[in-house]
C-alpha cells in the first residue's frame, strides 16, 4: 500500500480485488475534495456502481441516488443522478486529466458537479481546463484497470466502501 501523506486528504477506496488509494488535492479544487469526504464519511459511496467504463479512456461511478446496488437499484438510471446536496462550482485548474487522475463528472453546465467522479485510465489532455481534477490514484491503478467495461457494463463492478483515511 502506498505511504499516506495526508490521511485528512486521502480516500480509500475498496474494490472486489483490493484497495485504491487515492491523494486528493485539496489546494486545487477544495470545495470537489470537500465533497467527496462529505459523501465518503456518510457512506453514500458505499455499494455504488461504476455506470460507464470506457476502455482507454475512464472509469465513471458515483451516482449516490441512483447507483447504489443495494438500494432500489436500477442500472438504467444510474448515472442520472447525484446527492442531495447543492451541485459545485468547477474548479478549473492547470493539472492534467493524467492517468488515475480524478475528475469530476458534470453535465454541459460546468458548474454542475456534484457526487459523480471519474478515473481517467490513460492521458485525457482534450478534458483539461473542461473538467475539474481533484485527486490521484496513488496506489492500486491496477484495480482500476479490472473494472467491467460498457456504458453500462452489463454486470457493473462496485465500490465496496470509501472511507476518509484519517478515519480508519
Amino acid at each position: 500500500m502506498a505511504e499516506i501523506k495526508d490521511p485528512e486528504n486521502t480516500i480509500l477506496m475498496e474494490l472486489k480485488d483490493g484497495t485504491v488509494t487515492i491523494e486528493l488535492l485539496p489546494d486545487v479544487a477544495p470545495k470537489h475534495v470537500e465533497r467527496m469526504k462529505t459523501l465518503a464519511r456518510s457512506g453514500a459511496y458505499d455499494n455504488v456502481c461504476f455506470h460507464r467504463v470506457i476502455d482507454g479512456f475512464m472509469a465513471q461511478t458515483g451516482d449516490v441516488a441512483n447507483g447504489n446496488m443495494e438500494k432500489d437499484f436500477n442500472l438504467r438510471a444510474a448515472g442520472t443522478g447525484g446527492s442531495d446536496m447543492p451541485n459545485v462550482p468547477a474548479e478549473f485548474s492547470k493539472v492534467p486529466h493524467a492517468r488515475g487522475s480524478i475528475g469530476a463528472a458534470r453535465s454541459q453546465n460546468p458548474d454542475s458537479a456534484n457526487s459523480q467522479f471519474f478515473i481517467n485510465f490513460g492521458a485525457n489532455d482534450f478534458l483539461n481546463g473542461q473538467y475539474t481534477v481533484y485527486g490521484q490514484v496513488t496506489d492500486g491503478m491496477d484495480l482500476v484497470d479490472k473494472i467491467a467495461r460498457g456504458e453500462p457494463p452489463m454486470n457493473p463492478d462496485r465500490i465496496i466502501s470509501m472511507k476518509v483515511a484519517a478515519d480508519v
